[in-house]
Formats: structure tokens, C-alpha cells, sequence
């Protein structure tokens, strides 16, 4: 049994909860061909404009792209919120959404060394942003037979938190938790050989300072750090959402050489850089990327 204290009840976490699990059980009571474009809709026009995020976004554009125009800043952001939103409803529609994955093809010379990682039960550490819906690719991964785990940080909101881990669950592959018992359990699971899923682009206080689309970011090291150490390939991953809105493209890249952990977070964060470029409206702009980085 655990002896930490169960947090105090949050009437508004409650509440929020409630009508989020009310808004997620109506979305999945459509079609699926019907309910990502509605999320994506939901987000976009309503939730992200109560809730602050598309202020945030576009904030965060503005210091980005300050000289592109208005109008464009604008639709990027709401590209950015229907993803979110689309991205949110499809890792609740866990069938629907692995059946489809299960039929994607992983491009790229990534997915070779992956494949050669596994032959020889080498551990992989498969680093992304919060760009098209990373989940597409290690479902596409777990229905090639590799098990690929995922770290997560839980939630401030526990009574949207217990559901939320579930659906990670589901996708196939152990799940852990940041903190040390999680730690522990991913550190082992790449020792035997296996594959974990790392997310690298969200503001980690303490962490060293690495610029992001030309502005300082704190960024952790730790996946560069954990390659080192367990001598695994690192690679960067991208699942780009497709025109129809529901289909992405897999793609792995090369295993990023192995040197100093920051030069080798510099190369992945340039990885990222690259798809925000070409596919900016993919990006997670609502986080807050920037706020400890000293822009």
C-alpha cells in the first residue's frame, strides 16, 4: 500500500472533469469519421477560446513569427487548437483509432534502425513533440510487434488523471509515471531491450536552456542523457496528420550519433523545428514553451 495522503477533494477539478468525461462521452458516441472533426471544431471555436489557449497561441506566434501577418498568426492557431482538440478525442476512441494506426507503414531511415535495434535487443529511446499525434505512431509500432513503452506526467486534476493514464494504457506497452518508481520501471524495460517513447518539448523548470524556433527554451536531457547510458539509439519521430484530417504519415528519422547529451537534444529539437516549419498549424502552440527560457 502506498502511505502517501490522498489529495483533498477540488470541487472544481471535480467539475471540470465531469464535463469533460460529459463532452468526451458525447464525442464518442459518434461515428469516428465524425467525432475527431467535431472535437477538432469543439476546441477550436469554443474551449480553446474560453479556456485561454488560443491567447496563448497566438502570444506564442507572436514572438516566434512577430513579422507574419495577422491573419496568418490567427490560422495557425486555430490549426493548432483543432489538432489538439482532434488529438484529445482520438486517444479516447482507442479501437477506432488503433485499427487505423495498425495500418500505417513507418517511413524513414529510423525505422530500419529499429528494426535492427529489436533483431539484436538493443534499447531504443523514440523522442517526439507534442506535434500531429505522436499516439499514431507507437500504435503503427506496437501492431509491428514492438513494445514500446510511454512515460507520462500526471495530471493536476486526479479525477481527470485516472481516465486520461488508461487511455495510454490502451495503446499497448507499459506505461510509467515521472517520478522515481517510473524511472525505475523504464530504465528496466529499455534494459531488456525494449523500445520507450520520450516527449521533449515542454518548459522543465531547472533544465538547461536550448533555443527553440530562434528563442531560449528550458529542455530537458534526459532522453539524450538515458541513451548515453544505456547505450540506445535515439531517434526522432513524427506522426504528421494528413490532409483529410484523420490518416498521418510515420516517420522515423536517422539515430542521432552519440556525443554530449546537449548536442544531441539540439540535433532532435532541430528535428522538430523542421516539421513545426513545414506543418506549423501541428505544433502544440497553447503550451507554454517559453516561459522559463528567458525570451
Amino acid at each position: 500500500m502506498s502511505d502517501r495522503a490522498e489529495p483533498p477533494f477540488r470541487a472544481d477539478h471535480f467539475l471540470v472533469n465531469l464535463a469533460a468525461r460529459g463532452l468526451i462521452g458525447l464525442a464518442l458516441a459518434l461515428p469516428y469519421r465524425w467525432r475527431v472533426p467535431f472535437v477538432g471544431w469543439l476546441m477550436r471555436r469554443v474551449i480553446g477560446r474560453v479556456a485561454g489557449y488560443r491567447q496563448r497561441a497566438l502570444d506564442n506566434l507572436a514572438l516566434v513569427w512577430p513579422d507574419l501577418p495577422l491573419a496568418r498568426r490567427q490560422a495557425i492557431a486555430d490549426a493548432s487548437l483543432d489538432n489538439a482538440g482532434r488529438t484529445l478525442i482520438e486517444n479516447y476512441s482507442t479501437r477506432a483509432f488503433t485499427a487505423r494506426a495498425a495500418g500505417l507503414k513507418p517511413e524513414g531511415p529510423g525505422y530500419d534502425a529499429l528494426v535492427a535495434a529489436r533483431a539484436a535487443k538493443r534499447p531504443v529511446i523514440l523522442v517526439s513533440g507534442h506535434f500531429g499525434n505522436y499516439e499514431a505512431a507507437r500504435a503503427a509500432l506496437v501492431a509491428r510487434g514492438f513494445d514500446i513503452g510511454g512515460l507520462y506526467r500526471n495530471l493536476s486534476n486526479r479525477y481527470f488523471n485516472a481516465h486520461y493514464v488508461r487511455t495510454m494504457e490502451a495503446f499497448g506497452g507499459p506505461v510509467f509515471p515521472q517520478g522515481r518508481a517510473g524511472t525505475a520501471g523504464f530504465v528496466r524495460h529499455l534494459k531488456e531491450g525494449g523500445q520507450l517513447v520520450l516527449l521533449f518539448d515542454q518548459d522543465v523548470p531547472g533544465a538547461p536552456v536550448v533555443d527553440f524556433l530562434g528563442h531560449p527554451a528550458r529542455t530537458a536531457l534526459s532522453a539524450a542523457e538515458l541513451a548515453l547510458r544505456l547505450k540506445a539509439d535515439l531517434i526522432p519521430f513524427f506522426a504528421t496528420r494528413q490532409p483529410d484530417g484523420l490518416s498521418f504519415r510515420v516517420e522515423l528519422d536517422a539515430p542521432v550519433p552519440h556525443g554530449d547529451a546537449e548536442t544531441m537534444t539540439r540535433a532532435v529539437t532541430k528535428a522538430l523545428e523542421a516539421r513545426v516549419k513545414d506543418h506549423p498549424g501541428q505544433w502544440f502552440w497553447i503550451h507554454r514553451r517559453w516561459k522559463g527560457g528567458g525570451a
